[in-house]
């Protein structure tokens, strides 16, 4: 049961991993102009994207001093989602050792 429960969350972090790198493209795509934010399909994603990233983000901004338009926060959290994933496989392999 444990094992189970493991996996789906690491699941979900390698989906929410996944989210916040396109988030991420997305973002230099829009900065230097290579997708048109005209397009209402491309805005609408966009949005929809920055709106499942965006709670992530706020916490960690509010942390982060400003560093002159680049944003760390992605990063932090990417970097935060490797550290949880590495406790979980912990879990597990403490799991097999002591049962």
């Amino acid at each position: 049961m444990l094992i189970a429960l493991v996996d789906i969350a690491n699941l979900l972090l390698s989906v929410v991993t996944w989210i916040i790198i396109i988030q991420v493209i997305l973002s230099w795509l829009f900065a230097f102009n290579i997708l048109n934010t005209g397009s209402n399909g491309v805005r609408q994603f966009a949005v929809a994207i920055d709106r499942i990233t965006a709670p992530l983000y706020r916490p960690i901004r509010r942390i982060l001093p400003d560093f002159g338009g680049i944003d760390f926060s992605p990063l932090v959290i990417l970097i935060l989602i490797q550290v949880i994933k590495k406790l979980l496989s912990g879990v597990v392999t403490q799991y097999y050792i002591g049962g």
